[in-house]
């Protein structure tokens, strides 16, 4: 059975599907099968694998609204393991659609609760708010992971976050639990960077991920070539990726993100090694 996460933050710009596709692809290439579903009405995570939206009538949004088969919805990428449910413009109206229905805060649950089965962990790429759709997706949810930017003002909503949250698990979802903290957009030749890092770790201890995401080029680029970071390595065209040979700072943060959140929830780092030790 699939662990559900949902990747939130309120405020934009802070890392959200940075880390929805490059820790998805990184545990991906630990041999974990892998499902990201694009809640956000930009669509971002499904463009950053080389998806256009534009092109497939089945989708998150037509799955909602009764039009798709939520299984008829997933899409296979070029990294093996790795699956995406895409998103859709129209999913920027969806909210006023449920506004009066029943039970319309567990509308994505029941959508995706089936999929649990065939996924070892499925993630929950968010808008930058803290609407209806979001807290779908954290009703959904098992768990929920915070991107937090290195900058003061990342800081500032953290705490009505944190209480959201809370409210969701007290009144829609009892057993949800808090994944983690991962910082993003880390800038070592920064004192506010390090102060940043210094005031979560202290308030979130053992919530607060040890693994930083650097800021850095190749994250930045590698939505513009429709594939994450990992993969924007230097080799001949079509040459087999080996994770010995990766170099990149960026991408690197997030297989080391990915292996601690392995190590979190008890999985060895290579997925491998529970059919071997079988």
């Amino acid at each position: 059975m699939g662990k559900i996460i949902s990747i939130v933050n309120q405020k934009g710009g802070v890392g959200k599907t940075t880390t929805a596709i490059n820790l998805s692809a990184s545990l991906a290439i630990l041999d974990y099968k892998i499902l990201i579903v694009d809640t956000d009405p930009q669509a971002n995570a499904g463009s950053g694998l080389g998806i256009d939206s534009k092109e497939h009538t089945h989708n998150i949004y037509s799955a909602l609204v009764g039009e798709s088969d939520i299984k008829d919805c997933v899409l296979s990428t070029e990294i093996p393991n790795l699956d995406v449910i895409p998103s859709h413009i129209d999913l920027a109206g969806f909210e006023l659609e449920i506004v009066n229905q029943v039970a319309r805060e567990y509308i994505l649950k029941e959508l995706v609760a089936p999929l649990k089965e065939e996924y070892d962990f499925i993630f929950i790429d968010c808008s930058p708010s803290l609407g209806l759709m979001v807290i779908n997706s954290i009703v959904a949810s098992d768990s929920v992971l915070i991107p937090v930017q290195c900058e003061y003002f990342a800081l500032e909503g953290i705490a009505k976050l944190q209480n959201t949250v809370d409210i969701i698990k007290k009144r829609l979802n009892p057993e949800l639990e808090m994944e983690g903290y991962v910082l993003t957009m880390y800038d070592g030749r920064t004192n506010l960077s390090k102060m940043v890092v210094e005031d979560v770790r202290n308030y979130f201890k053992d919530d607060c991920f040890e693994t930083i995401v650097p800021r850095n080029v190749k994250l930045a680029e590698a939505p513009s070539y429709g594939v994450p970071a990992l993969l924007m390595f230097s080799g001949e065209k079509g040459e087999e990726f080996d994770i010995k040979f990766l170099e990149n700072k960026g991408a690197i943060s997030y297989v080391d993100l990915a292996k601690e959140m392995l190590r979190r929830n008890n999985l060895p780092e290579f997925k491998a090694e529970i059919t071997i030790a079988a």
